[in-house]
C-alpha cells in the first residue's frame, strides 16, 4: 500500500520476493541474532542439547508435548514453519499444537504459564527471562539464524513515500557508528549482545 517508507525486516525469502516484484530497493544486510527453542526445565520431550532444530521439533511432535505457535505470519512464525517442514511434520490441527496469534513477548508468557515449548528470538527471551519459567533448550543450528535487512520502499512504485528519509534511515543503520552500537547493545544488561553487526558482509 505504500504506507511505510523503509523496512527493517528478517524474513529473507519474503524480502527477496518484495524486491523482485519492484516494491523495495537497495536491500542491505544490517545485523543478525538468532532463534532458540525454549521450554520448561522439566523438558518432557527431552530436547535439551539436541543439535538440530528439526530433530527437536520431531521429538516434541512424537511426545505430543505442548507447542505454542505465534501463527501470525511474522518472521518468527515463518522460521517455525521452515523447521516443521525440515522435520517433515505438518502440526496444524494437532491437539498439542496451539496457535496463539500473539506477539513474541505475550507468546512467551503464555508458553511459560502452560509449561509448553516455543520458538523465540534470543533478544526477546533475554529481555523477559527473569519472569519466565522457560530454559533455552536448543540453540546454534544454522537454520536458527535470524538475519535483518533494511529495504527502502520503491518511490517509483509509491510516489508518496519519503524516499530521502528512507535512504537516510537505511544509511544510518549500516553506518560504522550504528554498527558499533549494535555490537555492544545489551551487553551491560544481559551479559551478551542482543544482535551482531553485519553491514557490508557478502551474502550468498
Amino acid at each position: 500500500k505504500g504506507e511505510a517508507d523503509v523496512l527493517l525486516v528478517h524474513s529473507p525469502a519474503a524480502e527477496k520476493k518484495f524486491v523482485a516484484e519492484g516494491y523495495g530497493i537497495n536491500r542491505r544486510i544490517v545485523m543478525h541474532n538468532d532463534f532458540i527453542i525454549v521450554g520448561p526445565p522439566t523438558d518432557s520431550a527431552k530436547i535439551k542439547g539436541v543439535k538440530l532444530a528439526s530433530e527437536a521439533f520431531k521429538k516434541i511432535a512424537s511426545t505430543q508435548a505442548l507447542f505454542l505457535s505465534r501463527s501470525d505470519k511474522s518472521g518468527t512464525h515463518t522460521k517455525e514453519m521452515d523447521i516443521w517442514k525440515a522435520a517433515g511434520i505438518k502440526p496444524d490441527g494437532e491437539k498439542w499444537y496451539q496457535q496463539t496469534g500473539l506477539g513474541m513477548g505475550q507468546n512467551l508468557n503464555v508458553t511459560s504459564e502452560k509449561k509448553g515449548y516455543t520458538l523465540t528470538d534470543r533478544g526477546t527471551y533475554l529481555a523477559l527471562k527473569k519472569n519466565l519459567g522457560l530454559d533455552i533448550l536448543v540453540e546454534g543450528d544454522a537454520i536458527l539464524l535470524n538475519i535483518y535487512h533494511v529495504i527502502e520502499v520503491n518511490p517509483a512504485k509509491w510516489p508518496k513515500v519519503n524516499a530521502t528519509g528512507a535512504k537516510a534511515f537505511a544509511d544510518f543503520m549500516v553506518s560504522k557508528e550504528t554498527q558499533e552500537v549494535i555490537k555492544t547493545f545489551g551487553v551491560e544488561k544481559f551479559g551478551s549482545p542482543l544482535f551482531f553487526p553485519d553491514a557490508g558482509k557478502k551474502e550468498e
